[in-house]
């Protein structure tokens, strides 16, 4: 059979493609330290999970509203309230299927054909293949190690051209843990004002901060911005609840309408039994997120004075998320076991031999970089560092 073009450019998941070969060598036994997952590792709360019990228990396992249950959108609009500052209503709520769902169907809403996205980079691989389905162009906006992994104002401003439509920021950031000041946020919303583009802020981290680092909706920094930002969140992250498979967004209300429109044709309402228990993982403030929280940061710590004892590799400690993005880049042209390194894909096959799982980031727009989660066990982050200073002491120059 044939199949569309759309669907054939897309680009096989790095993540996926090295988790399977992690996963495998598990099968076979071997004692794989994989750094790779993009989930934490902790179980949902035991509160949540007997609130579902109770929800299965009293039949509510029958469809929803496409946009979600009344109670649910009431909980997200006092969460909005009080976490984020931010005033809407359940009009301005759409509860969905993770928020890559919530992600797509927005491209979907607001992008015609040959728009233009701009996309810092490095960035979560999935953006650019969502933008291509929708039709648009991805325009990758190029950061570094010396912009603190952010889009610069300069940068921005000289990637904008007639076609663009929208900007995409994910702050805390997948892949770098990059997290954007009030500051500089403000500043990027005054461009985009200039310049009439929507904003997409992608927030599914927020409550893994670092450092005295503190989250900002760009949403609450301007007007414009409040009029013209849809904020992308959910409760994979922040509750140890990636399988529930519940995101949401909010926007205007002529968006969330018409991507309340879109989803009643493609995955219709978010699992029912997953939404009764969200309404009480979000409007049941508990400790859960802050624990959570305080262990990564304890892993984190570990995991960057670990990497300090490396030599060879340039990173910059994450403000937020549970990843750590390294410069290898000084090891390319090296061999190992024969075979030579030209980039992040072949370092990382390279390592997994050594039984240490990363993801290479070119899949997040930068083959200088691989990708490391610290979503492991502290004795798993200092066995895979050992792990990794050995290999690159295997390495041999051509």
């Amino acid at each position: 059979m044939r199949i569309s073009k759309k669907v054939g450019a897309i680009k096989p998941s790095v993540t996926l493609e090295i988790s399977a070969k992690a996963n495998a060598l598990k099968k076979e036994g071997k004692d794989v330290v994989a750094f790779t997952a993009g989930e934490p590792d902790f179980n949902t709360p035991e509160y949540i999970i007997a609130e579902a019990a109770k929800a299965l228990r009293d039949g509510k396992t029958k469809y929803t509203p496409t946009a979600g249950i009344p109670e649910l959108k009431k909980a997200i609009v006092e969460k909005m309230k009080r976490d984020n500052g931010i005033d809407c209503t359940p009009e301005n709520v759409v509860v969905s299927t993770g928020a890559k769902s919530s992600l797509y169907h927005v491209m979907c809403a607001l992008i015609e054909d040959g728009d233009e996205v701009i996309v810092p980079t490095p960035g979560w691989i999935t953006y650019a293949e969502q933008i291509a389905l929708a039709g648009g162009v991805y325009v990758p906006v190029k950061t570094s190690q010396k912009s603190g992994y952010k889009l610069t104002i300069e940068a921005f401003e000289n990637a904008i051209t007639p076609k663009t439509r929208a900007i995409i920021i994910n702050s805390p950031c997948n892949p770098t843990g990059a997290v954007y000041t009030k500051e500089e946020l403000t500043d990027i919303a005054k461009i985009a004002e200039k310049n009439n583009l929507a904003i997409i802020s992608d927030e599914i981290y927020e409550e893994l901060i670092f450092d005295g680092e503190k989250h900002y909706s760009i949403a609450t920094l301007t007007p414009y911005a409040s009029q013209n930002t849809v904020i992308i969140n959910g409760v994979s992250k922040s509750y140890a609840m990636t399988g529930w498979r519940i995101g949401y967004l909010v926007a205007p209300k002529e968006v969330a309408k018409a991507v309340s429109a879109m989803q009643g044709h493609t995955t219709s309402n978010a699992c029912t039994v997953s939404q009764y228990a969200s309404v009480r993982a979000i409007s049941e403030k508990s400790d859960f997120a802050k624990d959570m929280a305080r262990k990564f940061s304890v892993r984190r710590n570990l995991l960057i004075n670990e990497l300090q004892k490396v030599e060879g590799i340039k990173f910059l400690p994450p403000k937020g998320a549970f990843y750590v993005f390294i410069d290898v880049s000084a090891f390319y042209g090296m061999s190992y076991n024969g075979k030579k390194i030209t980039g992040s894909v072949s370092f990382a096959d390279a390592l997994l031999e050594e039984l240490v799982a990363v993801i290479p980031g070119l899949a997040f727009g930068d083959d200088n970089c691989i990708r490391l989660s610290y979503t492991v066990s502290s004795a798993d982050i200092k066995k895979g560092i050992d792990r990794i200073s050995a290999f690159l002491k295997k390495l041999k120059a051509n």
